[in-house]
């Protein structure tokens, strides 16, 4: 078993909330921190819409890069085709020697429609997308490791694109890969590192059954591919609603329930994207999922600072040095 791990989502709406946050990762002894890839964000039921602040990724976590020491850095995940990747693996490249070498490449393909018709992207389909992040990985590999990258492919080609320093971390820096689908899965097992499960905190569309299937269809991927399925962690995405006192968890449980569409609490406590409850009822709940999924990466969100420090007081010293 892994080092149980926990990392700390960042609020992207001003510099100096990304970097208190951050810095209050690094003295509490989260593994790493990480930054949402949208250029802006449409959030119904917490009223955020294009009009609220969102920084871009890769810029700020650049700058967090040079205010930090010790956490390792993830773009949660960046979406591929917003990007050349040609022109992300220098940026990676970049960020690795800024941070001496604890970036963690998180990659996606995207999947919020409205965001690329805003922006120019077109709207390419689920499976293009998908097959854009797959050569582009290649395509990146290939900077990341070779001295005269080359690459040919239906969306991408590179011809002797020179990417010099390399990353710090060798042979490149880990690859997590978010998602859930099963062509993003084959992807995965092929390619990445870490794979984050993303599971929805609303009723009905991901629970643990389906997480469950995911995961084995993952390692039934890594074992064709020829790889060995223990060699790639597990990630979670839960949201974090954390109170020492019963009766507050209680409440804001039932509250997230209703929000979110689930017919009960018991229900919510058992959606993969959401972790509530007290500090002892959270630690439960993780170690369950450690034991039944193998779970060992979780990069949690929290509602403010005051959940941050509570989480990291009374839940994540259960699981220190724990593999």
């Amino acid at each position: 078993m892994r080092e149980i791990k926990f990392n700390l989502t960042l609020p992207m709406t001003s510099l100096q909330k990304v970097r208190a946050y951050a810095a209050q990762a690094e003295s509490l002894g989260f593994y790493s921190v990480s930054l949402g890839d949208h250029l802006y964000v449409r959030v119904p039921h917490l009223s955020w819409g294009p009009q609220v602040p969102h920084l871009e990724c890769f810029m700020t976590l650049s700058w967090i890069a040079a205010c930090t020491r010790r956490v390792r850095l993830v773009p949660l995940v960046a979406v591929i085709p917003f990007r050349s990747p040609a022109l992300l693996a220098k940026m990676t490249s970049t960020i690795d020697h800024i941070s001496g070498g604890r970036l963690i490449a998180g990659l996606g393909s995207g999947w919020f429609r409205e965001e690329f018709e805003a922006y120019g992207y077109g709207t390419p389909s689920d499976g293009e997308r998908i097959e854009r992040m797959a050569e582009a990985i290649r395509v990146l590999k290939a900077m990341w490791t070779e001295e005269e990258p080359s690459y040919k492919g239906r969306y991408y080609t590179i011809n002797r694109a020179y990417n010099f320093p390399k990353p710090v971390q060798k042979p490149h820096p880990p690859i997590m890969i978010g998602g859930a689908g099963k062509k993003v899965m084959e992807i995965a097992a092929r390619e990445a590192a870490i794979v984050n499960v993303v599971a929805s905190s609303s009723a009905g569309k991901f629970g643990k059954p389906q997480l469950k299937a995911r995961i084995a269809m993952l390692h039934d991927f890594a074992r064709a591919a020829g790889r060995d399925p223990d060699s790639i962690e597990i990630s979670g995405f839960p949201f974090v609603f954390i109170s020492r006192d019963q009766a507050q968890a209680d409440a804001m449980a039932a509250k997230i329930a209703q929000r979110n569409g689930f017919g009960d609490v018991d229900e919510a406590r058992q959606s993969p994207g959401l972790l509530l409850g007290t500090p002892a009822e959270i630690r439960r709940e993780l170690r369950s999922r450690i034991d039944e999924f193998g779970m060992t990466y979780y990069m949690v969100s929290l509602p403010d600072a005051q959940a941050v420090e509570l989480f990291a007081a009374e839940v994540m010293p259960e699981f220190a040095g724990q593999r």
